[in-house]
């Protein structure tokens, strides 16, 4: 269950960070409104992903996803726009998957 969980989220920040990406170029770079709904779509299938975890409570799970969208993010900077974490970046990305961990995963 904790691997098809972690797949999900995987999923999940895929599909919000890349369709936020989208909307950005879209609107703001001047790729084109066809990109932007591109993005749309994609921030829709984040949403249905979502449903998928296997857990229940949806305050959990939306929870311990906002630190996955935090690794998350940080990777897609470092794969698309150049970005290079400093040791604070990747000492509150290290702090934020703990915190998914706790949240999503501990014994009740």
């Amino acid at each position: 269950m904790v691997a098809r969980s972690v797949a999900l989220f995987a999923l999940a920040a895929l599909a919000e960070i890349g369709g936020a990406y989208l909307v950005w170029i879209g609107l703001r770079e001047g790729r084109g409104a066809w990109v932007a709904v591109l993005g749309g779509i994609a921030l829709a299938a984040y949403g249905v992903i979502a449903t998928l975890q296997p857990a229940n409570e949806f305050g959990r799970v939306l929870a311990a996803y906002g630190g996955v969208f935090i690794v998350g993010s940080l990777c897609w900077g470092m794969a698309w726009d150049g970005f290079r974490p400093d040791r604070f970046d990747l000492t509150g990305a290290a702090l934020a998957l703990a915190g998914v961990a706790v949240i999503m995963y501990a014994p009740r």
